[in-house]
């Protein structure tokens, strides 16, 4: 499997009706996780929010999204990360320290995720975020928070 590049949009309490409009729209098919699926948050109204959702669309692109925690800013507006999935952890990790690095920041350091890949989330020196994921099972899914 190549590495994969994909937007990935943030959304505030609304993403499950966002990627269902979505998936309305390019049809294909929609896996959605919860924050609850992966005790991903210790805020019981968080649950059953949204903590990765992926649409594979019949034309076979990717949109992915999710719910932004409470205790993260959202601002209208800067709601979309970029996110780069694949096998090849060398390569990924490659990209994650190029991008965290000179002038950019780690938000979650690259380490084994509770879905059970090797997860990462930067910004880099222009203000771009940035989810990195190192599929274990050989998918193309990348939860974020």
């Amino acid at each position: 499997m190549s590495t994969l590049l994909n937007p990935y949009l943030g959304f505030r309490d609304n993403a499950r009706e966002a990627l269902n409009f979505y998936q309305s729209v390019f049809g294909g098919q929609l896996n959605l996780s919860t924050f609850g699926d992966f005790h991903a948050s210790e805020d019981p109204a968080e649950a059953d929010k949204i903590m990765h959702g992926m649409l594979t669309a019949d034309k076979g692109f990717v949109l992915m999204g999710s719910d932004t925690p409470n205790s993260m800013d959202y601002t209208p507006g800067n709601t979309i990360s970029v996110s780069l999935s694949g096998e090849d952890e060398a390569e990924l990790r490659g990209y994650y320290d190029k991008l965290s690095g000179d002038g950019g920041t780690v938000t979650v350091p690259m380490e084994k995720a509770p879905w059970g890949d090797i997860f990462g989330m930067c910004t880099d020196k222009f203000g771009v975020p940035w989810l990195v994921n190192v599929n274990a099972q050989g998918g193309q899914e990348a939860p974020a928070s």
